[in-house]
């Protein structure tokens, strides 16, 4: 699984500190309760009825031993001893101090974990097969692409006030258990007739009070364009969605207002605007970041 350097490390170290003095600063009354709540909600902190509700991050839903103890270690010693998994590969605590939110954040950078992003109007975590990496029908791992995604996301500067929440979700197998369609973007890793590595990619989808089967936005995208036409995406939608009405402010809403045909004409012009001028991913860098999830040594052939 993917390690953290040593600029991960710092940023989620600093982010913690920084957030403690928030805390601090909204005590104090140096911060009015409409200001803190946007802060709060960068770092995953939600007001529910009775309590709090801290969402932490679980990139493309993968733990290793020592996150799980960690987990549990929070759970008790900051919650009521459990921990609720969410849809999308995210854990909950529901009854977290405020002033214990700061030390819950530090105890998750030790471990490589944080939980930017994990609520607010941002790219959320980037969700993928349960089964990633191990499918007897996968085409690809799906697994170094959510992380190039979750580090181009991260606190992108252009993408931290989108008209609403937006979710992603990436499946590199020909069964689709990680219900790309009904996300804001889906992304299917798949080959071309020549053999080159891309994704089909629907957008649009997602449940909610307004369920949507999301749309194919496009056939075929080679791998290595894939930032640039996130980016294009996600400008159409943070330019074009409204910001009028919360029930009305997802990407779904956008494309059903738009049309699909429409919606990809914005898009595609956008993304021939700024591909000149905008670096594409190398064979390199995926390279590298798959290096972080090399293959297992499974039994295939065996049903269970």
């Amino acid at each position: 699984m993917y390690r953290y350097d040593s600029y991960d490390q710092r940023l989620v170290e600093e982010r913690a500190e920084q957030f403690a003095d928030q805390v601090r600063r909204y005590r104090r009354g140096e911060i009015g309760e409409d200001e803190f709540k946007q802060l709060r909600l960068r770092n995953g902190l939600y007001l529910q009825r009775h309590a709090y509700m801290l969402r932490v991050a679980i990139p493309y839903g993968l733990l290793s031993s020592r996150h799980m103890r960690r987990l549990a270690h929070i759970a008790r010693r900051y919650d009521r001893g459990y921990g609720h998994f969410t849809t999308r590969q995210n854990i909950q605590y529901n009854w977290p101090e405020l002033d214990d939110v700061p030390d819950i954040l530090r105890a998750l950078a030790e471990v490589e974990m944080h939980a930017i992003q994990t609520s607010g109007n941002v790219v959320r975590n980037i969700t993928a097969d349960h089964l990633a990496g191990a499918a007897a029908d996968e085409i690809a791992d799906p697994r170094p692409y959510c992380e190039l995604l979750r580090q181009w996301s991260t606190l992108h500067p252009e993408f931290s006030w989108l008209p609403r929440k937006f979710k992603s979700a990436i499946t590199g197998a020909t069964s689709d258990r990680a219900a790309i369609q009904f996300h804001d973007i889906g992304l299917q890793l798949l080959k071309d007739d020549a053999g080159r590595l891309g994704f089909k990619i629907w957008v649009g989808g997602g449940m909610g009070r307004m369920p949507v089967i999301g749309k194919v936005l496009r056939e075929f995208l080679p791998r290595e364009h894939i930032l640039s036409y996130m980016e294009s995406i996600l400008r159409v939608y943070n330019l074009q969605g409204r910001r009028d009405n919360i029930h009305r402010a997802r990407i779904k809403i956008l494309v059903n207002a738009l049309g699909i045909d429409s919606f990809r004409e914005l898009v595609e012009s956008e993304w021939r605007r700024i591909s000149e001028s905008t670096s594409s991913v190398s064979d390199a860098e995926f390279e590298y970041l798959g290096g972080f999830f090399a293959p297992l040594d499974y039994q295939r052939g065996r049903s269970t």
